[in-house]
């Protein structure tokens, strides 16, 4: 399924070979079929940023809102986990279910990076990727509402993920107050200087499963009562 791939593509960090092959993957947009009008319309905003902006500009803009913002990570189970120990169990299990569908990642790359996960899918058949991307849809729908607060044009690749999981999720209340903190540079730096999720003291990611974590586990689990 092409379609995933290209909205893998266009949620990479822009280099010029992303710009160059722009005419070929909305060629693909379009011979997939697989969104609606309004989702492919909204997606020609996003093209046009890339097709006529300054490449450094497009690579700045970037890193500011991905790399930056931890609320935007691109990064699915930092929207689970957090720091928390279970996320290094979730990174094992998902790994896992890779594998068995053939599909090795990168050394350097984690498995829950959001364009890793699609280009995952669209190895799948739509009714095998549907139900999975479905599962990540609340996860896509806070960031498609965050990027829409700061009128980035990368909401429309989140909308368009939204549509294609076919889930029904209730777009997230996020405030002007919340996007002022996560763009003050105090705010940031205080958030990306807590303890790591591997590391020294951390749970090792190649021990034994741990009990009751599912293979694909987007969801927080509910504090026991």
């Amino acid at each position: 399924m092409k379609t995933y791939k290209v909205l893998a593509a266009l949620l990479t960090y822009p280099e010029q070979e992303l710009i160059d092959a722009l005419p070929e993957l909305e060629r693909a947009l379009d011979a997939g079929k697989l969104l609606g009008v309004k989702e492919r319309r909204s997606l020609d905003g996003l093209l046009a940023e890339l097709r006529n902006e300054e490449l450094l500009d497009l690579q700045e803009r970037y890193v500011g809102l991905f790399d930056r913002v931890r609320s935007l990570s691109l990064h699915l189970f930092e929207h689970v986990h957090g720091e928390s120990r279970d996320r290094g169990q979730a990174m094992v299990d998902l790994r896992r279910l890779y594998a068995r569908h053939g599909f090795a990642l990168a050394s350097n790359e984690l498995p829950d990076f959001l364009p890793a996960f699609l280009e995952f899918l669209s190895a799948l058949t739509l009714k095998e990727a549907q139900p999975l991307l479905a599962d990540t849809a609340h996860i896509l729908e806070a960031i498609a509402a965050r990027l829409a607060r700061r009128g980035s044009a990368y909401g429309a690749v989140f909308g368009a993920l939204v549509a294609l999981s076919g889930a029904q999720v209730d777009a997230s209340v996020i405030d002007e107050g919340e996007i002022r903190r996560e763009d003050d540079p105090a705010t940031i730096d205080k958030l990306w200087q807590e303890v790591p999720a591997f590391g020294p003291g951390s749970e090792s990611c190649g021990g034994a499963k741990q009990p009751g974590i599912a293979v694909m586990q987007f969801h927080r689990k509910r504090a026991a009562a």
